[in-house]
């Protein structure tokens, strides 16, 4: 009984340390046994508890009453899977006639108390079947991705999201976005991870950095232009606007429009095109996009006006053509200037870090997801890296990107660098690499940087 005693008190002394000190292994070893069967035994009452359920059917009651038996118990959804993950549990419902999954998703904070979760959320997966997540511990205070993760063209992991679920940057679903960030957010570390999980892709990089260059120089094998100023972004620009008319040339010229083609076949953007033409891909990730749209003067303000027409343009028309816009800043307001909201309009991915003001998190969220523009501006300074993501479908997610130093990301890009693309376009802003101080960002830079 002794050594059966001391066995038990080490058990519980080793989970204890398991859960303070490594979460993901405590609910792994006792975590999501003991939550799936609190979960079962406590799923009826729960439900019933929470206003989840549905009376007996009519012809039920009358057998009932017919036959001199008890009432049937109201009904609650019944479960039809019960799957233990690396961060929690997925439950999938039948929902009875008459319940939506606005019901569940409006309850799940009572079931989060309910079962003694970290989390619960719920999404339809189709009529009448919900799946809810819940999560046994906070995924985002210690993040760590999944070993394996779905690969698709132009589509990269970037962060966890507060589910347990990854978060993925898929260009084709939605080729434009906007990040925002206050400083010390996490931002750059965000734009580090997607940096990093396009390096391995056949895509080429574009980088705009005005703060001379010191946020994506330390990545230019990688990148085949880069501009560190507005000066050289304003012709860089120009110059992917030509590459685009150039690239929708090609795809006129290959539409194969005739009448003995399938409609399948007949081609619409570079998706379509045979591997043997398809233009390489382009991300263009523009750091600190403020410093595009401030001027002081009369040149800089056509500069600036060339700047942002060039970026609508891009993000109006850039999709068809393969090319993708990444803008990134600390602050992004109407104040910046004519244009500015026309091209958020167009910007569909939305990520905000913690931001100073409200103004910037309606920007970001104002018209898509409002309920999102108040957990934006409550993220805690201590939480770097958190942020809220969202699209024009209207709904959002808390995620957190895992932390990537410099020297990770640069290795990274180093050991890809033989994937760079050299287009013939944006040949003249091909960085050269070679000394930790030499830095020519183009043949046209600017006197600042030349």
């Amino acid at each position: 009984m002794t050594a059966f005693t001391v066995a038990l008190v080490l058990v519980v002394a080793a989970a204890g340390l398991l859960r303070w000190r490594r979460p993901a292994w405590y609910w792994l070893a006792f975590g999501v046994t003991l939550a799936a069967l609190r979960v079962l035994v406590r799923y009826r009452s729960v439900m019933d508890a929470c206003g989840l359920t549905v009376p007996p059917a009519r012809w039920r009651l009358s057998l009932a009453r017919a036959t001199n038996r008890p009432i049937p118990d109201p009904r609650s959804p019944r479960i039809r899977r019960l799957r233990p993950t690396r961060t929690g549990l997925v439950l999938r419902l039948k929902l009875r006639p008459g319940q939506d999954v606005f019901d569940i998703a409006a309850a799940s904070d009572r079931l989060r108390h309910s079962f003694s979760m970290f989390g619960v959320t719920a999404r339809e997966v189709r009529s009448g079947v919900v799946e809810v997540r819940m999560t046994g511990y906070d995924v985002l205070k210690r993040v760590q991705m999944p070993a394996e993760t779905e690969t698709r063209a132009m589509r990269v992991p970037v962060a966890l999201r507060e589910d347990g679920s990854v978060h993925y940057r898929d260009y084709r679903a939605i080729p434009h976005a906007l990040t925002l960030g206050a400083t010390e957010s996490g931002k750059s570390v965000y734009q580090r991870n997607l940096v990093a999980g396009l390096a391995s892709l056949d895509v080429a990089l574009v980088g705009i950095d005005c703060k001379q260059g010191v946020e994506l120089f330390p990545l230019a094998r990688r990148f085949s232009a880069l501009a560190d100023s507005p000066d050289t972004a304003a012709e860089l620009l120009d110059a992917l606007v030509a590459r685009m008319a150039d690239v929708y040339r090609l795809i006129r010229t290959q539409q194969r429009i005739t009448v003995d083609v399938p409609d399948a076949e007949i081609a619409a953007d570079i998706w379509d095109l045979p591997d043997e033409l398809r233009p390489t891909p382009v991300v263009v990730l523009v750091d600190e996009v403020a410093e595009l749209a401030l001027y002081a003067t009369k040149e800089e303000e056509k500069r600036r006006d060339r700047i942002i027409t060039d970026l609508v343009r891009l993000a109006q028309l850039g999709r068809a053509a393969g090319i993708y816009l990444e803008i990134c800043g600390q602050r992004f307001g109407s104040e910046l200037g004519k244009g500015i909201t026309m091209l958020r309009a167009q910007l569909t991915g939305r990520t905000a870090h913690r931001l100073n003001d409200e103004t910037s998190a309606n920007m970001a969220f104002g018209d898509i997801a409002p309920d999102a523009v108040l957990a934006a501006i409550q993220i805690p300074a201590e939480l770097r890296g958190l942020a809220i993501a969202g699209d024009a479908s209207g709904g959002w997610h808390r995620i957190r990107a895992p932390h990537t130093s410099l020297r990770q990301a640069v290795n990274l890009c180093n050991r890809y660098a033989d994937r760079t693309p050299d287009l013939p376009e944006l040949a003249p802003f091909r960085p050269t690499t070679g000394t930790a101080t030499e830095f020519v960002p183009s043949a046209k830079a600017s006197p600042a940087t030349a």
